[in-house]
């Protein structure tokens, strides 16, 4: 498998050589699915919470004596029925939303995210980012030069610091280490970038033991 690389001005170099395990695998949906279910789910940060009817400041006094007052018998105010009462039910902010994959099916998951990109030809490497520092009007020319995506991922190695700084500002671009590439981020974007050393790492990082 091939796909295209461009060198710092932006001009069309030629085409890189990549693995069929990640970049033309067989597409499984499914297993995308899961994955973009698995990392909003993971996300989430729950926030909503009641008290139950033990937790509320109120006396647990009973309002009024069992018998005689020609009532129905009630017990304390905290009770879920009255109002400023405990909540029966309701949200709670310790709920657990985490959910897991197996390794070797977020591989694949992985895998599939990339062979949907790569066939729409939607990926391409940057060779290198010539700056010695951050300057975000240098990238936003590069970008220019650049295929057209109104939202891009951009896959960096942990070294490529200044290219970081440079992109983070500009609007519809997501940057992350290529360590932690995933198939919800893929997927989002009309374009991956990945430059040189992200995708080396990335071959590195998921390649082996994917089948």
């Amino acid at each position: 498998m091939k796909i295209d690389m461009y060198d710092a001005s932006g001009a069309k170099k030629g085409q890189v050589d990549v693995t069929d395990k990640l970049f033309k695998a067989k597409i499984n949906e499914d297993l995308m699915h899961r994955a973009v279910v698995m990392r909003l789910a993971n996300a989430r940060c729950p926030i909503a919470h009641v008290k139950t009817r033990g937790e509320v400041a109120y006396s647990t006094k009973k309002m009024f004596r069992q018998k005689g007052t020609g009532n129905a018998r009630r017990g304390a105010r905290s009770a879920n029925l009255l109002r400023g009462g405990g909540v029966t039910h309701g949200p709670r902010n310790n709920r657990n939303f985490s959910k897991a994959m197996p390794k070797k099916e977020r591989q694949r998951a992985l895998a599939s995210a990339l062979t949907v990109r790569a066939e729409d030809q939607s990926i391409y490497v940057l060779e290198s980012f010539d700056a010695n520092a951050p300057k975000t009007q240098e990238f936003s020319k590069l970008q220019k030069k650049l295929p057209e995506a109104k939202k891009l991922l951009l896959v960096l190695d942990k070294n490529q610091d200044v290219l970081r700084k440079s992109a983070r500002n500009i609007p519809g671009i997501k940057i992350i280490r290529a360590e932690y590439l995933n198939v919800y981020d893929i997927l989002w974007s009309d374009k991956v970038c990945f430059v040189k050393g992200g995708l080396d790492v990335a071959l590195e990082t998921f390649s082996s033991n994917t089948k």
